[in-house]
């Protein structure tokens, strides 16, 4: 090779670890961060001991029912109360002290994952006593959820936010490549208490990072004022904000119809596709690595506008009736992967677009107001999903969530046109 070409190709490869150097440093540029990358740590672990328990917990109820709608009433029960507490949650978190709240919120669902491992080491658990711990985790995550994601402002610096927002949210794809996994293989060797044992062991690196932070590096806000109209006020701030209130619209439809996923998936796989909950486990799994990918795409390309959303949900439609048409496990693997992509630019987009936009007194309410619809969707949306299949078979879910997401994203279309600010 001559000097001249050796040169070019010095240039070449110089330029090219700079683009990459470029790309790590804009896609994660949050985790610079010492307390949000503990933070990150923690919920990352914690997380996958979450959804290792929420798909152990659907798996262990349809074996001892083998009924769509009893798994469907568990996801009710699961998420109902965030339809109650959530909003009066949120103004707690707004004028409390987040970090040690989260102390408290974390512990308390730490009991609740022991609680469950020691009815699954019994020879016949009540399924009746699995519902009431999964009301009593749904409660906690009242609280839990709108204080985790108003946390993370007070984390890192203004410029921070829009990657840290989304980087949080990727945590829990990230969580759902391995947690289906480890509940599907402990499942079926070592038992389903084992799962929920382990769920409870990962809260302890939660606990441990929050430890850890320096409380005089965050960014904290002083508390909201005590009005008595802190609910009002958050519903008013989200009507006057038109790109809210329409992601917001929208998720109500999709949520109900669509993103009752857990409950639907399951049903496709060992209704339609006559499978195993194994195969149900790995579909999800692949599910959720498609759902990383699109994570960091949303991250290095900051995918955080109502226009993000509303592409995301025209993908989700698409993808999940592919999805609803495929004849075996193999064929949709391919599909479910295009799903957890086309999903997650959804959500992602949805949740950011909450956090970002939205004033810094307002967030925990308006956070709070959105886990209120997440909860809402789930305990109307999960027996509803159930009930669909039981009648219309497995693919029935899958088809009508796909068609209800296609339908939100041309309302969102529309509204926006009409009452949002020019396209940005």
């Amino acid at each position: 090779m001559g000097d001249g070409s050796r040169q070019s190709y010095q240039r070449s490869s110089w330029a090219e670890s700079r683009y990459d150097e470029c790309l790590r440093s804009r896609t994660f540029q949050a985790l610079g961060t010492r307390n949000f990358r503990l933070f990150f740590i923690g919920q990352s672990i914690s997380n996958t001991g979450n959804w290792l328990t929420n798909v152990a917990l659907i798996l262990f109820v349809l074996r001892l029912t083998h009924s769509g709608l009893a798994v469907g009433l568990l996801a009710a029960c699961q998420f109902g109360p965030m339809l109650f507490l959530s909003a009066w949650a949120g103004a707690v978190a707004d004028r409390g002290e987040k970090r040690r709240m989260l102390f408290a919120t974390q512990s308390l669902e730490m009991a609740q994952s022991a609680g469950l491992a020691a009815l699954a080491f019994l020879p016949h658990p009540s399924v009746i006593a699995l519902y009431v711990l999964a009301v009593g985790g749904g409660a906690v995550l009242a609280f839990d959820n709108p204080l985790r994601r108003s946390f993370v402002p007070e984390m890192v610096s203004p410029d921070e936010l829009p990657n840290a927002v989304v980087l949080y949210s990727t945590i829990v794809s990230l969580s759902q490549v391995f947690g289906p996994t480890l509940a599907g293989l402990l499942a079926t060797t070592l038992g389903f208490g084992w799962c929920f044992a382990l769920d409870a062991a990962s809260y302890v690196a939660v606990l441990v990072c929050l430890a850890m932070m320096r409380t005089g590096e965050l960014y904290r806000t002083p508390p909201a004022v005590r009005t008595g109209r802190e609910i009002r006020e958050g519903l008013q701030y989200v009507w006057s904000v038109p790109d809210l209130w329409i992601s917001f619209a929208m998720f109500a439809a999709i949520g109900l119809f669509s993103f009752n996923f857990r409950v639907a998936l399951p049903l496709l796989v060992t209704d339609s596709l006559h499978s195993t909950d194994i195969a149900f486990t790995v579909l999800y799994s692949i599910t959720s690595v498609g759902a990383v990918l699109g994570a960091l795409a949303v991250a290095h390309r900051r995918l955080v506008k109502l226009r993000h959303a509303i592409g995301g949900s025209v993908a989700v439609g698409i993808t999940m009736l592919i999805l609803a048409a495929m004849p075996s496990v193999a064929a949709a693997v391919p599909a479910v992967f295009l799903a957890g992509g086309a999903t997650v630019v959804y959500t992602t987009s949805t949740t950011s677009l909450a956090q970002v936009d939205t004033r810094r007194d307002m967030h925990g309410r308006v956070l709070a107001l959105q886990t209120a619809l997440i909860g809402a969707t789930a305990l109307f949306g999960g027996p509803l999903v159930g009930r669909i299949a039981d009648v219309g078979g497995g693919r029935a879910p899958i088809l009508v969530g796909g068609l209800v997401c296609l339908a939100a994203a041309g309302f969102g279309h529309l509204a926006r046109g009409r009452v949002a600010p020019p396209p940005d």
